[in-house]
């Protein structure tokens, strides 16, 4: 199941998801309608009337317009109930990961844990082509878990817990991060959040019951209180029961993705060890992979382990031991019990076990850069497979790892203390994009003098020629490690530097593909996630549904990929044919191409799964030299198929 299958996938558990929603509320309703007729009947009859009459009496007006009117005030309570938490998580995944007490990873300092962590995530995010996510700490947790939160991927989350940093090894934690990433990567986490605020409608029934009886309990008895105290005792009863299906849902939809999760952790780092450890651990010690954070309920379906202890119809996660055989078949029991003892008697330190591994000069912690040599030249023609990019999408291998390792420890390090620095990050944006052409960098510097913060100015004046001396491949990722810090900038900062990188950009008359990628991804993983949900396509539309769009995109990558323009209409023919085949459109590529672009971004992401993965196809033939592609080329692709929610990886050939 390749990427856009999984993308299909969760959209169909979304769906279901809806109409087993759906039918929760009409049950609701029925048992809310019946339960208030009867209270009606029997306080207006005084208790006496007889069960064969109750039909009558139910059926009497104004008995069927009250039923229509308790069923509307049912289904706006639950509806508002819903809206009101989905509102509240609406900041997008670091707000799940606030509601439970986790903080974010500091900026700055030596822990080598945050520090080993930070290194983890970004390395898996490059290596996946995702947005590098925010990162959270919730220090008071002592067992091992973690969960990935958001609407998409460009405002996710990720949160572990201490005893994840404390006990795990890097191996461990980057398989309990990897399968983390398999949730952004497989569409799990905007249905996650959904399951959180549907089953809160449905849970407002019980709370109103509850406040109800609390309201009745300081008031004298009477007849009619008995009525209001056994309506309110229903209620308690039909959200109960409701919430009890409820939960049935949540935990069978989350036992299926957990599965899914684990292979694709194994997938992504190509090793069991890692994963099938952290599992061990989490059997082995006490403290296990349990929550105790307030609210923590409403997550357990996210969480890497059972955190509650859930079982049988309730457990959101399949058996650990379970887990563990499907990593490792030969694995039995016996074996648990051994770790057990040894872990009862001394705990174990990921740290420790790092150091004894030699992994922690391995990790980019404290070890110096490898040479930029290491890494491809900028003019150099890749050999790649364009058949095989759909494949890749979604799908990052061992060789994508292996780059982003090479991307990363070949940074400086004072570039990577301003990325994932709050006061920095601003500066290190104008600093990629500052021209090394005397005249041109002039006018730069006077479109920033007193139009910015003198920190953001002085960043950037600092920065400008460590980053001119970067190689091709790693400008879009030190830009993307700073962009978390960038989205928890006030709004008008945002804007402001939105507004700055523009002007920038049209400094010389003329806008590169380099500087067009760096401005697209600033707004689309950092403009646009001020709104996360809004930030979200639809994904419904069809190919025909947006054809202007396509052969706008096809023309403009064909004529960049492409210096001989009969070369270039060539492979816009070719890209052509796979998304309209018989179609005989003429090669038109727009002159005012970045403008083009940006005006069919809307309409191309609102394109459905097998949509999208026939225009990367597209795509692939429009900049492929007979199996060869440039970096420069790469850097466009990945930008497309990122700015349309489709993540490629960096390694498009073999390491």
């Amino acid at each position: 199941m390749n990427f856009f299958e999984r993308q299909t996938s969760a959209r169909r558990q979304s769906r279901r998801l809806l109409v087993l929603f759906v039918l929760a509320v009409l049950a609701i309703v029925l048992a809310v309608d019946l339960l208030i007729l009867l209270a009606i009947v029997l306080v207006g009859s005084e208790g006496s009337i007889a069960p064969a009459d109750l039909w009558l009496h139910l059926s009497r007006p104004p008995m069927p317009t009250i039923a229509l009117m308790v069923a509307v005030i049912v289904i706006v309570v639950i509806a508002t109930a819903s809206l009101v938490r989905l509102v509240g998580l609406r900041a997008g995944g670091s707000a799940v990961a606030r509601s439970l007490g986790a903080t974010p990873v500091p900026d700055a300092g030596n822990d080598p844990q945050h520090r080993r962590l930070r290194n983890v995530v970004e390395e898996i995010a490059i290596a996946s082509g995702v947005p590098v996510p925010d990162i959270h700490i919730l220090e008071g947790e002592s067992g091992i878990n973690a969960f990935a939160s958001g609407y998409s991927p460009t405002d996710a989350a990720v949160a572990v817990t201490r005893g994840a940093l404390d006990r795990l090894n890097r191996d461990e934690l980057q398989g309990v991060i990897a399968h983390e990433f398999s949730h952004i990567l497989n569409g799990d986490m905007r249905l996650n959040i959904q399951l959180i605020g549907l089953l809160h409608g449905i849970l407002a029934l019980s709370i109103i019951g509850r406040r109800m009886l609390e309201h009745m309990r300081h008031r004298r008895s009477n007849r009619d209180n008995g009525a209001v105290i056994g309506v309110a005792i229903g209620l308690v009863l039909i959200g109960s029961i409701g919430m009890f299906f409820g939960r049935l849902i949540k935990s069978g939809i989350s036992r299926q993705r957990e599965f899914l999760a684990d292979a694709s952790a194994v997938q992504f780092t190509r090793q069991t060890q890692g994963i099938a450890g952290a599992l061990k651990k989490i059997a082995g010690l006490d403290s296990g992979s349990r929550l105790t954070a307030r609210g923590g309920e409403d997550v357990s379906h996210m969480l890497f382990g059972d955190g509650f202890g859930l079982s049988g119809m309730f457990a959101t996660h399949p058996p650990l031991i379970a887990r563990i055989q499907v990593l490792e078949p030969g694995f039995d029991l016996g074996e648990l019990q051994r770790l057990r003892q040894v872990w009862r008697s001394s705990p174990p330190s990921g740290l420790d076990e790092d150091a004894a591994m030699a992994l922690t000069a391995t990790s980019g912690e404290n070890h110096p850069p490898r040479p930029a040599g290491s890494l491809p030249a900028a003019d150099e023609l890749i050999d790649w497979q364009p058949q095989a990019v759909v494949e890749r999408v979604g799908d990052p291998i061992t060789p994508d790892f292996h780059q982003a390792r090479r991307v990363l420890e070949a940074l400086p390090e004072f570039l990577v203390e301003a990325a994932h620095s709050h006061e920095q990050a601003p500066g290190l944006i104008l600093a990629l994009l500052w021209s090394e052409d005397a005249e041109v960098g002039r006018r730069q510097a006077e479109l920033l003098r007193g139009s910015v913060p003198s920190t953001w100015f002085e960043s950037a004046d600092r920065l400008r020629a460590p980053c001119a001396a970067l190689h091709p491949v790693q400008r879009l990722p030190v830009a993307e490690i700073a962009f978390p810090r960038l989205r928890h900038r006030p709004t008008a900062d945002i804007q402001r530097l939105a507004d700055r990188v523009a002007a920038m950009v049209h400094a010389d008359g003329r806008i590169s593909l380099s500087e067009y990628a760096l401005a697209t991804l600033l707004r689309t993983q950092v403009l646009d996630v001020l709104d996360p949900i809004d930030a979200t396509g639809g994904g419904r539309s069809k190919l025909h549904d947006s054809r202007p769009a396509v052969l706008t995109l096809l023309a403009t990558v064909a004529a960049h990929g492409h210096a001989d323009p009969a070369v270039a209409q060539r492979a816009y023919t070719a890209g052509l044919a796979r998304v309209f085949p018989g179609l005989h459109a003429p090669y038109r590529p727009p002159e005012d191409w970045p403008t083009a672009l940006d005006a069919g971004w809307t309409p191309l992401n609102r394109l459905n799964a097998p949509s999208k993965a026939l225009l990367i196809e597209a795509l692939a033939a429009c900049v492929d030299h007979d199996g060869r592609i440039s970096l420069a080329e790469v850097a466009l692709l990945r930008t497309v198929s990122g700015v349309l929610g489709c993540p490629l990886p960096p390694a498009l050939v073999e390491a």
